[in-house]
């Protein structure tokens, strides 16, 4: 992403702002609501285009949305009248792209989430934790390179949403996808990123980077060490510079 402006209703969302993902990373990104973090991976996805700038996945330059780049959102959205496979699955089919490989594939990933036995269930008859993996296994299910993830645990409680951030850096190990992730729990973000990027009031920009050099798995005990107090107070001073009466 180089040089991008964006605004809605005459309101500067972003202004010249830029910002590089490796590949392989996984990155989060903090910062005050409304400062433009699900502006930023809108426009990684494709949803929206930038009135200025560029933006690029795998080095192509983004003109609307595609399978390698995935999104998970707050709520799974699944289709409540489908079954899980055939929510898994929907994406290939809609491409007329579902052979007996990609299937396969599908119901492996089920089966590796936990959820083998439920492929035939509803939506409705899984808890919250299930939904949001399924939602990941949806994703995965075309391959993408990179996968966007909007506070996808923001409504879990916080038993399901600790397994939910272990699960999901033992999938990014597993499939080696980058991932941006949007939240505003400032734990969490420590906990899964390789970097936190702390943005400001909007338009906005970024106010500070903490590279979190720790090797995944981490697990809750990486909570109690200095390195993450030192990581989380700064993230803290970080965010606190971005108080305004704007944002109150």
């Amino acid at each position: 992403m180089t040089a991008v402006s964006q605004s809605f209703d005459g309101l500067a969302v972003l202004e010249d702002f830029g910002l590089t993902v490796n590949r392989g990373e996984f990155v989060s990104l903090v910062g005050p609501s409304g400062c433009g973090k699900s502006t930023i991976l809108n426009l990684v996805a494709g949803f929206t285009q930038p009135a200025q700038g560029s933006v690029k996945a795998g080095g192509r330059l983004v003109t609307g949305p595609g399978p390698e780049r995935g999104v998970c959102f707050q709520q799974a959205a699944l289709f409540p009248w489908l079954s899980l496979i055939d929510n898994v699955t929907f994406g290939p089919r809609a491409r007329h792209e579902l052979d007996p490989q990609r299937r396969a594939r599908a119901v492996r990933l089920l089966e590796e989430f936990g959820l083998g036995e439920f492929l035939r269930h509803r939506p409705a008859q899984l808890s919250g934790g299930m939904q949001q993996r399924a939602a990941i296994a949806r994703v995965l299910v075309n391959e993408p390179d990179v996968l966007l993830m909007d506070e996808p645990f923001g409504a879990l409680d916080a038993q399901t949403r600790l397994r939910m951030q272990r699960f999901l850096t033992e999938v990014q190990g597993e499939f080696g996808c980058t991932i941006v992730f949007i939240t505003h729990d400032i734990d969490e973000a420590l906990l899964m990123s390789d970097r936190v990027l702390v943005l400001s009031h909007r338009p906005a920009r970024v106010v500070d980077e903490i590279v979190v050099d720790r090797s995944q798995p981490r697990t809750p005990d990486y909570l109690l060490t200095e390195e993450f107090r030192r990581h989380k107070a700064r993230a803290f001073t970080a965010l606190e510079s971005t108080f305004s009466d704007r944002s109150l």
